[in-house]
């Protein structure tokens, strides 16, 4: 491969790094970029052999194949239309992100640059949030929630939970950081960040992400033997984030008053719309608990489901059901559901040999999506999936590489093995 492809391929891999904190439009344009780089790759036959994948991180990819392999059959039987069976399947199709990322980095020194150009970007959007909650008018934010919340590009939904893992990243892969001070500065860049979901954000998702992030930590730093009190971490900071924060607050007692409202049969909230768009799809996928059905059917679905009882006019069809493992299981039966519980587990076991920061790192990004998952469709929807995509794509990529490096000498690795935590 020549030297100025080998420039042109990093390049994209740092851009497509980046462009996650910024306009759709732009994340669309190095997504494009970077699918048809790697196809390059593949059809001109310049793969390094040197650069195979390990079993470790060539679960995950494995996994994400047989998932979009078993969608594309999906659209023999789906009760969808073809527009909606191919634009859905496109959707999915964001997962072959970190496969490709996993194909393109070539290096331990690319993917922490590349690390280091996504963590930025982070870190660019966590200051414009700042300075906008400080009063100031930034020209380059474009949110249509401009005016009611602090979000640059996205909803506050999306950036709280991306700034929640933000904070876990900034203080699980300090170490990585070539500066002085950087175990301080890993904890000032948390704790604003941390400061910015629970004070600034209104997301409850994100809220519930940070809290879970942090009881990780927490769990990591604790020794063996006081693990089992992490039980009260969530519980107390819960608790003290209910009593000092206005957002987690109203996020929490719109949640209390939801299954009330909810059994009235008036929908008006956020909660309230998103128990109706659940019970339809349970009701989906009790109907067709096999094979699901198809690929681009939720809409269909959700209306079939919805003639049989008087319409409800507050539901406005987003297309999912806002929930990760719903969607999958309409789409493709309790198998769809499994196979999504699956992927998960594959980012798990992929970490299990990385080295500490990394494996933390991944552990804490695939908690984030499994959480986010069970309110929002974490992995389908358009910039947070992409978002979580990218960041496990360059986190597998870095573990990958540490563990192909050249071995050191036995009282090397004697000093520096760890086990698996988990």
């Amino acid at each position: 491969m020549t030297q100025s492809f080998q420039n042109v391929r990093f390049f994209l891999v740092c851009f497509a790094a980046v462009a996650v904190s910024l306009p759709v439009a732009i994340i669309s344009i190095a997504k494009l970029l970077l699918f048809l780089c790697a196809l390059t790759v593949i059809v001109r036959g310049w793969w390094d052999r040197s650069c195979v994948l390990t079993r470790a991180a060539d679960m995950a990819s494995r996994t994400i194949l047989w998932a979009l392999a078993i969608m594309a059959v999906s659209g023999f039987w789906t009760t969808g239309s073809p527009s909606e069976f191919f634009t859905s399947l496109a959707k999915h199709g964001k997962l072959l992100e970190i496969p490709i990322l996993l194909f393109l980095i070539r290096s331990r020194q690319e993917a922490l640059a590349a690390l280091a150009f996504f963590v930025g970007g982070q870190i660019f959007l966590l200051l414009s949030t700042g300075m906008m909650f400080a009063g100031f008018s930034i020209p380059w934010a474009t949110s249509k929630e401009l005016g009611h919340s602090y979000a640059v590009f996205s909803s506050y939904l999306d950036q709280s939970i991306m700034t929640a893992v933000l904070a876990a990243l900034c203080w699980h892969m300090r170490d990585f950081a070539p500066i002085r001070f950087r175990t301080l500065l890993s904890l000032i860049a948390s704790g604003l960040a941390l400061a910015c979901v629970y004070f600034v954000f209104q997301g409850r998702t994100g809220h519930a992400v940070a809290i879970a992030l942090v009881s990780l930590a927490v769990f990591w730093e604790l020794p063996k033997k006081f693990r089992l009190s992490i039980v009260a971490v969530p519980i107390a900071l819960t608790l003290l984030l209910a009593a000092t924060s206005d957002k987690v607050h109203d996020g929490l007692t719109e949640l209390r008053n939801a299954n009330t409202v909810f059994k009235s049969g008036d929908i008006p909230t956020s909660s309230g719309t998103r128990l109706e768009l659940w019970r339809r799809s349970l009701q989906s996928i009790a109907e067709n608990p096999a094979l699901g059905t198809g690929v681009g059917s939720w809409n269909n679905e959700f209306n079939r489901q919805r003639e049989r009882v008087e319409p409800t006019t507050h539901i406005k069809i987003a297309g999912n059901p806002h929930q990760e493992f719903l969607l999958w299981g309409v789409e493709l039966g309790l198998g769809g559901i499994l196979l999504l519980c699956g992927l998960l587990f594959s980012f798990y076991q992929s970490s299990r040999k990385f080295d500490q920061q990394t494996r933390r790192a991944v552990q804490s990004v695939a908690a984030a999506v499994a959480i986010s998952s069970m309110f929002n469709c974490a992995l389908y929807n358009a910039k947070i999936g992409d978002f979580f995509c990218i960041a496990l794509g360059l986190l597998l990529a870095l573990g990958t590489h540490a563990m192909t490096r050249p071995p050191a000498a036995p009282s090397q690795v004697a000093s520096s093995r760890v086990a698996p935590e988990w």
